[in-house]
């Protein structure tokens, strides 16, 4: 076990968030099992996150800060960990999700990321092994946290047909993760549309990509290869995807024909429908 009164605080986000809770707690004269009480967690849970051995989650920083009143410092230090938390290669492409005003994304086979639910993100992360399973899938959700912002990006996704069918996680999960699509139906930040298998030959048969417009930086291209990601503001780039991206649009079906065939494909292949 993690020796406590070593643990250094300005060796990660973690082991300061860790050192600061376990600081804040004994100053309240509370043991972690009531600590955990209060905040309706067990002990253990509060032990592993002061000892850096589990990530937080935006919930739990919500009660420690009303529990322990720090003014909101948990909150805004959890999203430093979870951040610090995702792979090295893909921390930038959270501070440009962060940072965009407008993200436009084209996915081939799977919900991306920002859209996904809990279960279909366990699947997703599950798919090779399940090591630290729970924090990584906490880590990617965490990331949805972006709409929340005073001044949330506008988003457009454009989904090929075979995200809807390629059953992520079984039924249940799967019929779940459209319901979480349909969501959306009345947000007009957030637009998502399907290209229909009857589209054919399309602009994006080269794969998928992400778009990031800022207010006042150039525009970023994000493509993702195994285990690495390739930003660029290369203005070819950025224009020829662009290009790519209208033309995917224009192929796919509007918003509202995407949401009926969301919910068709639902209903006839998961056994649910939504009203």
């Amino acid at each position: 076990m993690t020796n406590i009164n070593a643990l250094d605080p300005g060796a990660s986000p973690l082991d300061y968030y860790g050192y600061e809770l376990r600081r804040h707690r004994e100053a309240a004269g509370l043991t972690q099992r009531q600590l955990g009480d209060i905040l309706n967690y067990t002990g253990s849970l509060v032990g592993q996150i002061e000892t850096a051995r589990k990530v937080p989650t935006p919930e739990f920083s919500e009660r420690a800060d009303a529990a322990l009143g720090t003014d909101g410092m948990f909150s805004r230090l959890v999203e430093l960990v979870l951040r610090s938390r995702l792979p090295a290669w893909f921390q930038q492409v959270a501070e440009l999700e962060m940072q965009a005003t407008e993200v436009c994304s084209f996915q081939t086979h799977m919900v991306l990321g920002l859209l996904q639910t809990p279960g279909y993100a366990r699947a997703v992360l599950g798919a090779l092994h399940k090591r630290d399973l729970e924090d990584r899938t906490a880590v990617r959700l965490a990331r949805q946290r972006v709409f929340e912002k005073r001044h949330p990006p506008v988003f457009w996704a454009v989904l090929s047909e075979a995200a809807l069918h390629l059953e992520i996680g079984g039924r249940d999960v799967m019929r779940g993760q459209l319901v979480h699509l349909l969501s959306f139906e009345s947000n007009p930040r957030i637009n998502i549309q399907v290209l229909p298998f009857a589209a054919g030959v399309h602009a994006g048969l080269q794969g998928s990509f992400d778009i990031y417009r800022f207010s006042g930086d150039p525009t970023i291209v994000y493509t993702e290869g195994y285990d690495s990601g390739h930003p660029t503001a290369n203005p070819h780039t950025v224009t020829e995807c662009s290009l790519r991206y209208d033309h995917l649009r224009a192929a796919a079906l509007s918003l509202n024909d995407s949401a009926e065939l969301i919910r068709r494909v639902m209903e006839e292949r998961y056994g649910d429908a939504v009203a």
